[in-house]
């Protein structure tokens, strides 16, 4: 496995007297290949020297719903180690972090692939990234479920102020995040919710859950399903394209048996209701992983001063 390749940090002096390190940075925008209709997350390619609080400052002060770090690897299977924040909280893993972070520490000539795929180290343990000239494809860890108590379903209604789909009985999805995942009626439902974010959060918190992810049926185009994904909890109101709840979406359609075929691929539609486009490639297997892949494009290049 290539690892890696270190860089010299550039150590110079505010006007006030204080030193500062000249760190690579770039905003690269996942499910999407037209800048600004994904979801854009900011990577720090040179995150040696930074403690979990700064790295949580900073994250706080893109606002971004992640910024990532990417660090030497620890284990000898893995290309690099990262890092995943939100604005209040440290992620395991996260789906899009983990696309766009690959796309660029590949675009930055810091990790080559090699037979087609990178290793990345997380919280999560390893993650399997695949790279290809059109995208980039990464094997979600292995999916826990617990069903939701029907007091609990009850209260997943309210805040969303539309009924969920009790056939398929809703359920925490944990693949790194914890997702509380459940179906709506349809797409148009899905796109016409305005959930209580404030409940909400009060409502993760007391599940452990990230966040809540839901999705409903298209009848025409070329999305199978529209999702959307909400995690006030960690600071972040609507996510506009998120890969690990779509991939939490992917294990629980299996799961409840809710995909026709023993192995499955479609295209899911996020981010309409925040000016967003993206597509989410998942392909399902009955007996092995599930896949999330998108497009990436980087939109800025930049050095953080910190």
């Amino acid at each position: 496995m290539t690892q890696i390749n270190p860089v010299a940090l550039a150590i110079s002096v505010h006007l006030d007297g204080s030193q500062f390190v000249s760190r690579t940075y770039k905003v690269v925008d996942v499910f999407t290949a037209r800048p600004l209709l994904g979801n854009p997350v900011a990577v720090v390619l040179d995150a040696e020297g930074l403690d979990g609080d700064s790295m949580q400052q900073i994250a706080r002060w893109t606002n971004l719903s992640e910024t990532t770090f990417v660090l030497a690897p620890t284990r000898p299977e893995a290309d690099y180690r990262l890092r995943i924040f939100t604005p209040g909280s440290e992620l395991p893993f996260a789906g899009h972090p983990t696309l766009g972070s690959a796309h660029a520490v590949i675009e930055a000539g810091r990790v080559t692939p090699r037979g087609g795929r990178l290793v990345q180290e997380c919280g999560a343990g390893l993650i399997d990234v695949a790279v290809s000239e059109s995208s980039l494809v990464l094997t979600l860890p292995t999916p826990a479920f617990t069903t939701l108590a029907p007091a609990d379903v009850e209260e997943l209604e309210a805040i969303l102020g539309a009924p969920v789909d009790r056939t398929a009985a809703p359920a925490l999805v944990d693949v790194g995040p914890v997702w509380i995942v459940a179906q709506l009626a349809g797409a148009e439902t899905v796109l016409h919710l305005q959930p209580d974010l404030a409940r909400s959060a009060t409502f993760e918190r007391r599940l452990h859950a990230t966040g809540v992810s839901i999705f409903g049926a298209h009848t025409s185009g070329d999305a199978a399903i529209e999702v959307r994904s909400f995690a006030p909890s960690c600071g972040v109101g609507e996510d506009p394209v998120c890969g690990s709840g779509n991939g939490a979406v992917a294990a629980f359609r299996r799961a409840r048996g809710l995909l026709p075929e023993r192995t499955a691929a479609y295209v899911a539609a996020q981010g309409q209701r925040v000016g967003r486009d993206g597509r989410v490639a998942i392909t399902v297997d009955n007996d092995g992983p599930v896949t999330v892949g998108g497009q990436c494009v980087t939109v800025i290049d930049g050095v953080l001063r910190v």
